[in-house]
């Protein structure tokens, strides 16, 4: 900086330096307005080079600084922004030297000084853009938030803004809540609000809260939390400027916090949404586990379906971890498993046995679905307008909270199923078949007694049976354990009986079409490892989110502190699968805030108390399901499912052999296709489904979705389109893999009919066109 000064002022600072270096003291309440602001930015650039020199140069020169303060004068703006920037720049610094933790007084204090003679809007105006940047994602100084939080205005925004502002959120609140956060009867909560700082919540600050809350501020709570929600819910792949600063989180905190006082039915609904909203990968753990703490200090019984919905769709190990402790501890406290707890609380939404609720012709159907019956009985899926619009948004909101029930206990049963967990049957009747909402689930799952005998639900003269694939049935006795049939353990001709039974019904979790990995000869020779799943390339943020999803540990977020790392999850018998990947990236070239977008998979091994484990010492229904997560989540995130790649990898798992999930799908697809318009068209192969058009014939590859045209094998590039129509499929319910080859096995065999030039140029015979949708 100093060579940016003009000889004048070069002349001027050696005279400050020689005045400092002979020990005497700067007159500066004698220097002009010019003189004193060139001073005023060379003891801070002085102070903050201090770091380097000994402690009592550092005094001396602290001891400097701290003058020209006590004699401040209004400096231009220019000199105050480069004193602010030569001192958050030195902070690191004088950490790291000083070994101080209260730097930042000393260090503050000149330009606090002169910034405190500007306005408040000012200040913000000057300070905001430099903590925007170098404080974004940690604690701002004190003295920078004591300047931040004093505005001197009665105006709302301004009130409101100099407390909340270092992101979006905060600027969504406010711009849509200022006046009612700074009315009188709100402030001094909010104030209290951007206290909460500690990781734990004290009684102290709970009293403090007790005294200043108001029905205004409960209201405020209940609003900005449903605002917060919603913000963290962006549409699919709109996630910008979805995280949330320290400074807002803090204040949401205090909000969260808050509810533990409000006695209002909303309340556990709410706080439970935003431990699961902010528990979601980069946005807000601190937030998620002070919901969770509210959840699990509120107690009771009406706060269990909140835990069982975080602890299943938490997005973070650490998140589902707490929402588990914590749902263990309230179960304790009933003298239950949290399994049972969970299944002992599911609410009936008022749905008959049917699993309807109706009111004034509004009807909500257990499935999340609203329809109209009008006085002639003709049932209407538009709503008309004379309805009762505060019942129609009650039961639009109740829906809402219906699905995510459903949800998590689609979650809970899909790991029972995988855990080999039993039910007394008495209580598989109660909490499961005769449940108004849960009902539907239960029904549509295959039970399976110890003895073998396995069936859907049926009722016959009012008792429950068990109804088998050749249509026999068995009542189970009183007191009977039962448990989710799972196809590892029956044999072939038993899985293709419910395959072929269970064709058209779509399951809640998958059954008869489960994919299966029973221990091949090659893994029982290696031992301890199997490389089944190994050396696929695969996107590595589809690879996180799915392992995240389905209960696996250890995965990194954002820059890897290596090259390679390993992912794990706890399973039954006290046995830990492990998981490795490589980076295919070089992380020196990314930087250190950039996130690794590929990764290469590795083995994957299975450990206990007494160290690795034969994988022939593994139940086959144990290592079935790590198989099975490790083939879903190649089948998703691999690198060979890009309709523009190339190479060797892309070509191998493009048109190589199939793994089981596609097999699973071959065999669905055999089920399907004589039912199909163009059944006439297509030939089923061991990989690709093979369709004749009239210009050209085609092979569909049944793993990747990859397309082959003949003679010549040439690639068909074919994009599946955003917003392409999904069909909804018995086999595999999101409308994944086996929806994207049927919607092109549909389009190639109308070849003639395609307008699309994309495609239509390269069925004229090019090798890789640009790709199109449908």
């Amino acid at each position: 900086m100093l060579e940016d000064l003009s000889d004048e002022d070069r002349k001027l600072v050696a005279g400050f330096r020689a005045a400092y270096g002979a020990g005497e003291r700067l007159p500066v309440e004698r220097y002009d307005s010019g003189t004193f602001a060139l001073a005023a930015w060379w003891a801070q650039h002085e102070l903050v080079g201090a770091c380097r020199g000994d402690s009592r140069a550092r005094e001396r020169r602290i001891e400097v600084a701290r003058d020209v303060a006590t004699h401040m004068r209004d400096l231009p703006k220019e000199t105050v922004e480069r004193m602010w920037r030569e001192s958050i720049g030195g902070e690191r610094m004088w950490r790291e030297s000083v070994k101080a933790d209260t730097c930042g007084e000393e260090l503050f204090a000149l330009p606090a000084a002169a910034c405190a003679r500007l306005s408040s809007r000012e200040r913000m105006r000057l300070l905001k853009p430099m903590i925007s940047t170098d404080y974004r994602y940690g604690p701002i100084p004190e003295p920078i938030a004591r300047l931040l939080t004093v505005p001197e205005t009665g105006d709302p925004v301004e009130i409101v803004g100099a407390v909340l502002w270092e992101d979006d959120f905060s600027e969504l609140i406010v711009e849509a809540y200022a006046e009612r956060l700074a009315a009188a009867d709100v402030l001094p909560m909010l104030w209290h609000w951007i206290t909460a700082t500690a990781a734990k919540l004290s009684g102290k600050w709970l009293k403090t809260a007790h005294t200043l809350l108001t029905p205004a501020a409960v209201a405020v709570v209940r609003d900005v939390l449903r605002a917060l929600c919603a913000h963290l819910s962006p549409p699919q792949g709109e996630l910008s400027g979805i995280w949330l600063c320290e400074r807002t989180a803090t204040t949401l905190r205090g909000m969260v916090w808050t509810c533990e006082l409000i006695a209002e039915p909303w309340v556990n609904d709410l706080v439970g949404e935003v431990a699961v909203r902010a528990g979601a990968a980069f946005r807000s753990e601190m937030l998620a586990n002070a919901a969770i703490g509210v959840l699990g200090r509120r107690g009771g019984l009406g706060v269990v379906p909140q835990l069982a919905r975080v602890q299943a769709r938490g997005k973070t190990p650490a998140i589902r971890d707490r929402a588990g402790r914590t749902l263990a501890e309230t179960a304790e406290k009933a003298g239950l498993t949290s399994e049972q707890l969970a299944e002992r609380t599911v609410p009936t939404f008022g749905l008959r046995s049917d699993g309807i609720r109706e009111e004034q012709g509004l009807r909500l159907h257990r499935a999340g679905t609203i329809d109209y019956v009008d006085a002639s009985g003709r049932v209407r899926k538009t709503i008309p307008k004379s309805v009762d619009q505060g019942l129609l948004a009650e039961f639009r909101a109740m829906r809402g909270e219906l699905k995510r029930t459903l949800s998590a206990t689609r979650s809970r049963m899909e790991k029972a199923l995988a855990t080999g967990r039993t039910w007394p049957w008495e209580e598989v009747r109660e909490h499961y078949l005769d449940h108004p909402l849960i009902g539907g689930i239960g029904r549509a799952l295959i039970w399976e007694l110890p003895g073998g005998a396995a069936g859907l639900p049926e009722q016959v003269a009012d008792a429950w049976v068990l109804t088998g694939a050749d249509g026999g049935w068995v009542r189970p006795e009183p007191g009977a354990e039962v448990r989710l049939w799972h196809p590892i353990t029956h044999g072939v001709e038993d899985v293709r009986a419910w395959r072929d039974r269970l064709a058209e019904l779509r399951q809640p979790v998958k059954q008869a079409f489960r994919e299966v990995y029973p221990l091949t000869p090659v893994e029982e020779r290696s031992g301890a490892r199997s490389g089944r799943f190994a050396g696929h390339r695969l996107r590595y943020d589809v690879a996180d989110g799915l392992l995240a999803g389905r209960g696996w540990s250890g995965l990194s977020r954002g820059r890897w502190s290596g090259s390679t790392i390993t992912v794990f999850k706890e399973l039954p018998g006290d046995l830990t699968a492990h998981w490795e990947f490589a980076v295919e990236e070089n992380l020196d070239e990314l930087g250190d805030f950039a996130d690794i977008s590929r990764c290469v998979s590795g083995a994957l091994r299975f450990t206990s108390g007494d160290g690795e484990k034969a994988l022939s010492e593994v139940s086959p229904l144990t290592l079935s399901e790590a198989l099975r997560d490790a083939d879903l989540t190649v089948s998703v995130a691999s690198l060979g499912l890009d309709p523009h790649g190339s190479g060797d990898y892309w070509r191998s798992y493009g048109f190589g052999p199939l793994a089981e999930t596609a097999e699973v799908r071959r065999d669905a697809l055999a089920r399907l296709l004589p039912r199909l318009a163009i059944a006439d068209r297509c030939t089923l192969l061991d990989r690709f489904l093979r369709v004749r058009g009239e210009l050209r014939t085609y092979r569909i590859h049944l793993g990747s979705g990859n397309v082959l045209m003949e003679p010549d094998d040439a690639y068909l590039c074919v994009v599946p389109g955003k917003d392409r129509d999904r069909v909804l499929l018995p086999f595999e319910a999101d409308g994944g893999m086996l929806s994207v080859i049927l919607s092109k096995a549909f389009l190639l065999a109308a070849d003639t009919e395609i307008t699309d030039e994309a495609i239509t140029r390269q069925l004229g015979g090019g090798r890789l066109g640009a790709g199109a949708g449908w």
